[in-house]
């Protein structure tokens, strides 16, 4: 069976986040994103060191989608480098898995 893999990604607000996370369900790149706001940000960024307030998503899928989700986050994402890691599971529950794999059509 294909293994479940976490995507973790920023947004500039929830609005954003859920928007783009429904499109990713809708077409079934993924099973489910969380979108968890409040996160505050220090970061660097072409020479400076910035601040911000983000939210984090973390998307759940399959690993034979982690190129197809990658690029249709970076086509919807409103970030010029948007952050997008591929967090490999080492485990799973076996229904958990069963309905990642069955909602992304795997």
């Amino acid at each position: 069976m294909e293994r479940p893999l976490l995507v973790y990604t920023t947004f500039p607000d929830a609005e954003t986040a859920l928007a783009i996370g429904e499109e990713l369900v809708r077409g079934r790149l993924a099973a489910c994103v969380n979108v968890l706001p409040g996160m505050r940000s220090v970061y660097s960024w072409k020479g400076a060191v910035e601040r911000g307030e983000e939210v984090v998503a973390i998307l759940k899928t399959r690993e034979g989608l982690a190129d197809s989700l990658a690029a249709a986050l970076r086509q919807r994402h409103p970030y010029e480098t948007p952050i997008i890691l591929h967090l490999a599971t080492s485990g799973a529950d076996a229904d958990t898995a069963s309905w990642i794999l069955a909602e992304t059509g795997g």
